[in-house]
């Protein structure tokens, strides 16, 4: 068959503004609504936020002001001030700006020059106003083109930047902002740049003790094997500890202030460099995961032009400290191996507890390693991969652009899972269906991991055995039914990984998927209504007796209408941990023995409900 004519019409240059709106996925990862931590509009808004920190960072303002209301972000920094004669360069020509002047930016965020100019191009308004000096000039845009640009006039404001942009509908649909992911985005600035006020909304994020702040507030609650260590020294800074009844590896990492939730270099020397000092402090050659086993720390690196391993900077690649400089795995070993074998050799009691926990992870490993040879030959029997999951294309630990989408739906029932199955996309959707309810895992030990054929089975499906740096997917989706049953096994799911994974919650990887309630149509129109709100609504817009249908299980809907549900409509309920959260406190409460004080909750949020469908 012949292809199209291939001549010089087919050749087609694009404007910056048009080659980011064509592919955005290049620039910011994935779109999303906002229901994810990752989604663009969050990458947005880091962007701008990344050039305020820097400014921060260079010496210049200690204050950065953010509002969001409705779907307009406003960041105002009290720093240099964009040059007036180069505003509109700065957010509108790619390869134009400062940060390619390591002089004037050193060990900062923003070095590739472009996060401003996506921001304003994947915005429908986008003004960008610099003040410096009592003078001051402004810009704004539409889609990305040049609508309005100011002369240069006379204010009485201090110095600095000011950016307005709404993210544009017609690129990220129907989004909303989740308040609690920009509250921990910016208690991780707050956090790794000490003295900077950062306000949003009104609300204050100050930090004194960098990473020792940051580390108390994420493990608030929990039992720790001994109190926090904190180092600080030139560029590397790191907390660290042991909890009790913590399973696996918690690391909070990050390069010139940017969160790298996927580690990189700087993470991965950390994690030697501590096994080196400990095993040469105790002189004994423990294996590396039972040093490394319920460990939480923070750690933080700044190194002169770094290089990530994509735009949304989630990885670092950066194999030395600066050009020409002491490579990352020396600098950091050097830093950890000076002050952890000094802190130990000085705090006995810190280097008894650790030793403690230390051989207890050994025989705990020792008692699970028959079990976890029995488990994996049940995996095997269970033929994994033909009947319990249907496996997608892509991977989240692969290189692809599309890995950021990669999502597996767990549910229940053979029906539902079909339905599913039917209906996604095969390269990155995959489907588990789970048998039966699961089991309550509240209170057991990772033992019932690798005893429980549904739970072994769903751990290697997910790949998340050792630790999530080789999780499969990136999103994963409960996906039950909307009815007492359903609700039951998304509460011993959601147990079951906070229990055993708590990471893959609190990193933003858990979902609740929402299907429809009803289907409302008529001969010429068919709306689907997630809530009785809606369904009334539908009905009066249809008028004359519409045809209602009560959706009693994922298993009725068919798989064509399901493709309209897990696209790019798809509404998510993030399973959001807050920083604030104590694990083992909330697991107690609602999944341990019945207690006056959980009855009294059931039965007050009950009387809301009543309320709320009476009225």
């Amino acid at each position: 068959m012949m292809a199209g004519n291939y001549n010089e019409d087919s050749i087609k240059s694009l404007s910056w503004n048009e080659h980011i709106r064509l592919r955005p996925g290049m620039y910011i990862g994935k779109l999303g609504d906002g229901a994810s931590h990752d989604d663009g509009i969050y990458v947005l808004t880091k962007e701008i936020l990344d050039n305020a920190v820097d400014e921060f960072i260079m010496g210049f303002g200690k204050k950065i002001e953010i509002t969001i209301k409705d779907q307009k972000v406003s960041v105002r920094d009290y720093g240099r001030g964009i040059p007036l004669g180069k505003v509109v360069d700065c957010v509108s020509k790619i390869n134009t700006g400062a940060k390619y002047d390591s002089e004037v930016f050193k060990k900062t965020v923003g070095l590739n020059g472009v996060g401003s100019k996506a921001v304003n191009a994947l915005s429908s308004h986008f003004l960008c106003q610099s003040v410096r000096e009592g003078k001051t000039r402004y810009a704004e845009f539409a889609d990305g083109e040049l609508i309005k640009e100011s002369k240069e006039e006379k204010i009485d404001a201090r110095n600095g930047t000011l950016v307005n942009f709404i993210p544009d509908e017609k690129i990220f649909g129907n989004y909303h902002f989740i308040t609690e992911y920009i509250e921990n985005l910016l208690w991780n600035y707050a956090f790794l740049n000490t003295g900077l006020s950062i306000y949003f909304n009104g609300q204050r994020y100050y930090a004194e003790n960098g990473l020792l702040d940051l580390l108390t507030k994420y493990i608030n609650g929990t039992e720790l094997v001994y109190p926090i260590i904190h180092i600080n020294e030139n560029d590397f800074e790191f907390a660290l500890t042991h909890s009790h009844n913590q399973y696996g590896e918690d690391y909070y990492s990050f390069v010139n202030g940017t969160h790298t939730t996927q580690g990189g270099t700087h993470q991965g020397a950390f994690r030697e460099a501590v096994v080196k000092t400990i095993r040469e402090f105790y002189k004994k050659d423990f294996e590396a995961s039972d040093i490394r086993s319920s460990i939480v720390a923070a750690i933080s690196i700044k190194i002169q032009e770094p290089v990530f391993e994509s735009q949304t900077k989630t990885k670092l690649g950066s194999q030395h400290t600066e050009p020409n400089g002491p490579t990352v795995r020396n600098y950091i070993n050097d830093i950890v191996k000076k002050h952890l074998d000094d802190y130990l050799h000085k705090n006995p009691e810190t280097s008894e507890a650790l030793l403690r926990k230390i051989l207890q992870s050994e025989k705990e490993r020792k008692d699970l390693a028959s079990i976890k040879k029995i488990a994996k030959e049940s995996v095997k029997k269970a033929s994994l991969y033909n009947k319990k999951l249907r496996d997608c294309r892509l991977h989240y630990n692969s290189n692809d652009e599309r890995k950021l989408e990669t999502t597996l739906f767990i549910t229940e029932g053979d029906s539902a899972s079909g339905s599913i199955t039917k209906s996604r996309d095969v390269n990155t959707q995959a489907v588990f269906s789970l048998k039966g309810k699961p089991l309550n895992s509240y209170g057991m030990s990772k033992k019932v991991v690798y005893e429980n054929e549904e739970f072994n089975l769903l751990q290697s499906a997910l790949n998340i055995e050792e630790d999530l740096e080789n999780l499969r997917y990136n999103n994963i989706v409960i996906a039950t039914d909307a009815d007492v049953d359903g609700m039951h096994i998304r509460l011993l799911l959601i147990t079951f990984f906070l229990q055993f994974f708590p990471d893959l919650v609190r990193y933003g990887h858990l979902y609740i998927l929402q299907t429809p309630l009803f289907r409302v149509r008529n001969k010429s129109k068919t709306m689907y209504c997630y809530s009785d709100e809606e369904k009334q609504e539908a009905m009066r817009e249809l008028g004359a007796k519409p045809e209602i249908t009560r959706f009693k299980g994922l298993g009725e809907i068919s798989p064509d209408e399901f493709k309209h549900f897990i696209g790019r409509s798809m509404r998510l309920d993030p399973v959001i941990l807050k920083s604030t959260a104590n694990i083992g406190e909330m697991l107690t409460f609602y999944m341990g023995k019945n207690t006056p004080e959980r009855q009294n909750f059931i039965i007050d949020n009950l009387r809301v409900e009543l309320d709320f469908v009476e009225n």
